[in-house]
């Protein structure tokens, strides 16, 4: 199997915009794209299957089984603004893989004319991030000043290990197309799935291109993140206390 595509309708779209949410550090893009498809009633058009994913298959709730494959979803108008969204379980699982994929989704935003990609991920920091940032990266200059009055924090040189999988790939791609490519990562510990993260980040992805999108079940992920880190400071505190205990 190579890298297939299967439309089950082509959409007609404006200009539309680009959000790719697949699985990452803490998962963070993933949740964000995933909550905004389904506050937008996003519209599944696609599925990409592909020899680079995982050779399993998922099982629904009535055990019927489904190839691994990424999918690609539609909005219309919101705001003024058309939207497609890449959403899945999997990565490609080799440095071949990741390129094909991201290539084959590039040559599907061309045929769509799409204006504008946003990548969506984590930046793992190693340590439980209280307030999460958005750091950013731009496929040209020029897309800077406008993320900055949004929030976004750009720090020269970071993340230094790069940006790995279709997130960075698209963004790097983006050039080749000429189309004009923003990542987006929100901080993250990396240890565990983050929703804390995913929705600082939405927040700001939304507020960048104008649209609303109910908060309340990400916001109520986020406070269980945080019950959940405070309890792990307190264990590790009472661990510090004890030990101190016993060295004097």
């Amino acid at each position: 199997m190579e890298n297939t595509v299967i439309f089950k309708e082509r959409p007609v779209l404006n200009e539309p915009v680009l959000i790719e949410g697949l699985p990452g550090v803490g998962n963070v893009g993933k949740i964000a794209a995933d909550h905004l498809a389904e506050e937008l009633n996003a519209v599944k058009f696609a599925e990409i299957y592909s020899k680079h994913f995982p050779p399993q298959v998922t099982l629904d709730e009535d055990c019927v089984a489904r190839l691994a494959c990424n999918e690609l979803y539609y909005v219309k108008n919101v705001n003024g603004r058309d939207l497609v969204l890449l959403l899945g379980d999997f990565q490609g699982m080799s440095p071949e893989g990741q390129f094909e994929l991201a290539d084959e989704i590039m040559n599907i935003a061309v045929t769509m004319n799409v204006t504008k990609i946003f990548t969506l991920g984590g930046y793992g920091t190693g340590n439980v991030v209280e307030s999460p940032r958005v750091l950013g990266a731009v496929s040209s200059i020029s897309l800077k000043p406008e993320l900055e009055e949004h929030g976004v924090v750009f720090v020269p040189g970071e993340p230094s290990a790069g940006i790995a999988g279709a997130s960075g790939l698209m963004l790097g791609m983006s050039r080749l197309k000429e189309i004009d490519a923003v990542c987006l990562m929100g901080e993250t510990s990396g240890y565990f799935v983050d929703p804390k993260s995913s929705a600082v980040l939405l927040k700001v992805l939304t507020d960048i291109l104008g649209i609303e999108v109910d908060m309340k079940e990400l916001d109520e992920r986020s406070q269980q993140v945080d019950e959940f880190t405070s309890k792990i400071k307190e264990i590790a505190e009472g661990q510090s206390k004890e030990q101190m205990r016993y060295i004097g």
